[in-house]
């Protein structure tokens, strides 16, 4: 019988986002899971975005310097191109969204669906073994495959980080700025995924899961901040591939218990 979030399911899956976001195994995917075990009754989408809220603050203060420096030097042509790169790259997601909105929204209720993402998105994670040695600066058409990869993250159990951090490894980015151009990427994205969601809720909803969802965002932003840190350091290691085994074996764990 399904029910309400508790405290208790909030912490849970507070926890989870956070711990899940940034490594490469889809904190969607996770999310949807959880609900289905825990038979919350509570929109899919609704608990993804309260969860990603948390995690948005973690990019936020992780990568502080570096946005205080996009910030303060906006002036300068460099900066001026980087950041036309980042919202060069946003546009599939908005895109995917605004034509693929009910299709996306339908995932978030099939545990099937998410099981069979997981599975690919292990196999993706496996291309870190193509990774082009010979690295290259960061332009526009990396930006767009990048962004790309990121639109594909919408879709539960297909991971956002895992997606587009390998991308970029393959097109020839460094490891350290491409974790940072993923996690910067990031933050538009859970930005528009938040207000586009937030304006579909019912009012009544809002008021009545409002602490509940607070706690999910705390959690979730507390745990972030780990896990975004621990993933840096993984990906200085070449170690990004070792998610793959793990989100193939949850994928087909989650299959065979529909």
């Amino acid at each position: 019988m399904e029910r309400l979030l508790s405290y208790f399911d909030a912490l849970i899956i507070g926890t989870l986002q956070g711990l899940t976001e940034f490594l490469p195994i889809s904190s969607s995917g996770h999310l949807v899971i959880v609900q289905f075990l825990l038979n919350i009754n509570v929109s899919g989408n609704l608990i993804e975005v309260a969860a990603h809220i948390g995690t948005l603050f973690s990019v936020l203060i992780v990568y502080r310097s570096e946005i205080i420096h996009i910030i303060s030097t906006l002036r300068s042509k460099k900066t001026q191109k980087y950041f036309a790169i980042l919202l060069l790259a946003t546009l599939p997601s908005i895109l995917f969204v605004l034509y693929f909105k009910s299709f996306i929204l339908a995932i978030f209720e099939s545990q099937k669906h998410v099981a069979l993402a997981l599975v690919f998105t292990g196999l993706f994670l496996f291309l870190t073994f193509l990774s082009n040695k010979i690295h290259s600066p960061l332009d526009a058409k990396k930006a767009i495959l990048i962004g790309i990869a990121q639109a594909l993250a919408i879709i539960p159990g297909v991971s956002r980080s895992g997606m587009t951090i390998t991308t970029a490894l393959i097109l020839g980015i460094p490891k350290k700025d491409a974790a940072q151009f993923s996690f910067l990427l990031a933050i538009p994205a859970i930005l528009g995924a938040t207000i586009i969601t937030f304006l579909d809720l019912d009012p009544v909803i809002k008021e009545s899961m409002t602490p509940q969802l607070i706690t999910i965002v705390l959690i979730s932003f507390l745990s972030g901040y780990l896990a975004l840190r621990l993933l840096i350091r993984l990906l200085e290691r070449g170690k990004l591939y070792y998610f793959g085994f793990y989100c193939i074996i949850m994928g087909v764990i989650s299959f065979s218990m529909l």
